[in-house]
């Protein structure tokens, strides 16, 4: 039985984004941004959004654990919020506190919904830097 994929946001500094992003990286989730991008590019103070809207089971590879597929809203060093994906395992996703009232989960996924993606910030990045 596949568990219940949780409706909520969950909140994460940076440190905390970083050891997901390494623990999806040595379970070698296909959804995940590098380490050392997100070292080099998050606000070392930043605070980061995470919520659940897949669950993902790869049929083809039944040894890997099942995962949450979450949309990430990440807080970047220029001070600007884009939209990534990291697939996180369900019991790591659910020792992250419980923080946010109703009313701040809506903000955060209108929020997410309104990003730019990594992809597109990377691209403008890059057009700034060769300007």
């Amino acid at each position: 039985m596949t568990p219940t994929l949780p409706r909520t946001v969950r909140v994460v500094d940076t440190a905390h984004l970083l050891a997901l992003a390494q623990e999806a990286a040595i379970h070698s989730f296909s959804q995940r941004l590098p380490v050392d991008w997100l070292r080099e590019h998050l606000a070392a103070e930043g605070t980061h959004y995470l919520f659940p809207t897949l669950v993902q089971r790869l049929t083809h590879h039944p040894e890997r654990a099942l995962q949450w597929r979450c949309q990430q809203l990440l807080t970047v060093n220029t001070g600007e919020q884009i939209w990534g994906l990291l697939d996180v395992l369900p019991d790591t996703f659910d020792k992250i506190p419980e923080t946010l009232d109703t009313a701040s989960k809506k903000d955060i996924v209108s929020r997410i919904e309104r990003a730019v993606t990594v992809r597109e910030w990377r691209e403008r990045m890059g057009a700034e830097a060769g300007s």
